[in-house]
Order: structure tokens, then C-alpha cells, then sequence
């Protein structure tokens, strides 16, 4: 179930905690990626709060948002970015994004595998994949305040095991928004030393996502099926073979006591 493209707008743009959640993922992903200068990259479901910082940097910058989901003009001061597509045929060539950041797409999906498939095709050989997911061991799954309350969470092993089935190599992982998804004050002062904290003391799992970073794994199709080669079965073993004709073959006879064949005619042969 995809979330209304209106109601991600206005949490991320219009609320306190939306801005204060978009600060605490994006410095991860500016920490990650560094120089994007030459670089392609593209955001899916409702990333386009993480790209902001690469406008002007990167070559090209390209919002994705699913049908299900609408799409809205980003940014609103400038040229248009975002492209609305459907999930699982991408209007992208193959090998052509360099960095790709997944964010309320992935567990929105009622496809998974065929939107992984999707992004593995678009994604250049050595190009970078980021999944930020809910996490199931997080506060911010458990609460419907916020849109990562909504569509499926995900722990560390799951996500990994589900990018590991669609042919990626997971590379890195971490964890963002240790504070609270809370609209009160004092949490939203605290949210910037919180994030800090949990960096670099707090346990993974006390983060509100998982961030999981994977590359494309080319696999090899191994072109027919390798014979095996098995003992056959000796069903006439004890029977002569050389010289051995068929029965309907054999021209009947019967033979006499004293050893004398005669031919059997059958009537209408």
C-alpha cells in the first residue's frame, strides 16, 4: 500500500518532525556518497528529500515516484525533476543510474522482487544502491504518525536476504533516527545531539531505519543443462547382443525329434 504523494509532502516539508526526520537520514546518505560530480542519480518512491544536496553537484538528478503513490513537482523553486513511472518498468536505460536511493518504495510494494529486478537492470555495474527501510525493532514502525509506520519493517537479516534473492550484494548497513517520533519539543531540540549519540554509541537496532547499501551482483547463466552421466540399467543383461535380431524378425520354425526344422506358415501371411 503506497502512501498519497500529499500526505509524504506534508510531513516531510510542512512538519517539524518531517524536517527533522529528513535532516537525520540525508546527513547519512551525504556521509556515504561524498563527490557525486559526474554521476547519475535517481530516488524511488518518495526520495527526493535525500537529493536535494546533489542538485548542481551531480550530473543528472531524477525523482522516481510510483503511480500508486502520484507524483509532485520537486523542487518547487526550480526545473522539474521528478517522473512519475510505474513500479516495475522504470523509463531508464540499462547500467545507466551510478546512485540509487530507495526510500518509502521498497516496503510500500506489493511487488518487491519485480521492483528489485527493475532497479538491478537500471543500475550500472559498479553503482551504489541505498535502501532506507523501517526498521522492525525501531519506535518509528510502531508508530501511524510518521509514513515509515506504514508497509512492512524490515530487520537487518530480512532486508538482507531479500536484496541477496534479487541478485545484490549487500556492502554496508547502518542505522539513523535514534530519536523518538515525537512532535514535542524538547525531542525535537534533542533530535541533532540524539542522532549523534546514536552513531556512535547506541546499538543498531534502537535506530528508527536500516539503511542498506548493495551493489549489483552480475550471476552467470550457464547456457543448456550439464549432463550427468548415470549407469544404465541392464534390463536384457544375459542376452546376446551381436547378431541378435528382433523376434518379429525370426522366421518361425518347429523342429522335429530327429532335429529337422520345419516352417510354420501362418495362414494370410
Amino acid at each position: 500500500m503506497h502512501l498519497d504523494v500529499h500526505h509524504l509532502r506534508d510531513f516531510y516539508y510542512r512538519s517539524q518532525l518531517g524536517r527533522a526526520a529528513q535532516k537525520g537520514v540525508r546527513d547519512r546518505v551525504i556521509e556515504r556518497w561524498g563527490d557525486t560530480r559526474g554521476l547519475t542519480l535517481v530516488g524511488y518512491g518518495f526520495g527526493v528529500p535525500l537529493l536535494r544536496p546533489f542538485l548542481g553537484r551531480a550530473e543528472r538528478v531524477i525523482g522516481l515516484m510510483p503511480g500508486p503513490q502520484g507524483v509532485m513537482n520537486w523542487p518547487a523553486d526550480g526545473a522539474n525533476h521528478s517522473v512519475l513511472c510505474d513500479e516495475a518498468r522504470w523509463p531508464l536505460a540499462n547500467d545507466s543510474v551510478d546512485r540509487l536511493v530507495v526510500m518509502h518504495g521498497l516496503e510500500t510494494s506489493d511487488m518487491p522482487l519485480a521492483l528489485l529486478d527493475e532497479m538491478h537492470r537500471v543500475l550500472a555495474p559498479q553503482g551504489r544502491a541505498l535502501f532506507v527501510v523501517p526498521s522492525r525493532n525501531g519506535l518509528w514502525a510502531r508508530s501511524d504518525r510518521t509514513p515509515f509506520g506504514f508497509g512492512r519493517p524490515y530487520s537487518r537479516g530480512q532486508i538482507e536476504r531479500l536484496l541477496g534473492e534479487a541478485g545484490f550484494a549487500c556492502t554496508s548497513h547502518a542505522a539513523a533516527l535514534f530519536f523518538p517520533p515525537s512532535s514535542r519539543r524538547f525531542w525535537l531540540r534533542s533530535a541533532r545531539a540524539l542522532e549523534k549519540v546514536g552513531r556512535k554509541w547506541a546499538p543498531e537496532r534502537l535506530g528508527g531505519v536500516l539503511m542498506v547499501e548493495a551493489m549489483r551482483r552480475d550471476m552467470v547463466t550457464p547456457r543448456g543443462l550439464k549432463v550427468v552421466e548415470r549407469k544404465p540399467l541392464r534390463v536384457l543383461e544375459g542376452i546376446p547382443v551381436s547378431g541378435a535380431q528382433p523376434a518379429w524378425r525370426k522366421e518361425p520354425f518347429l523342429r522335429s525329434p530327429a532335429g529337422d526344422k520345419y516352417h510354420v506358415f501362418v495362414q494370410g501371411a
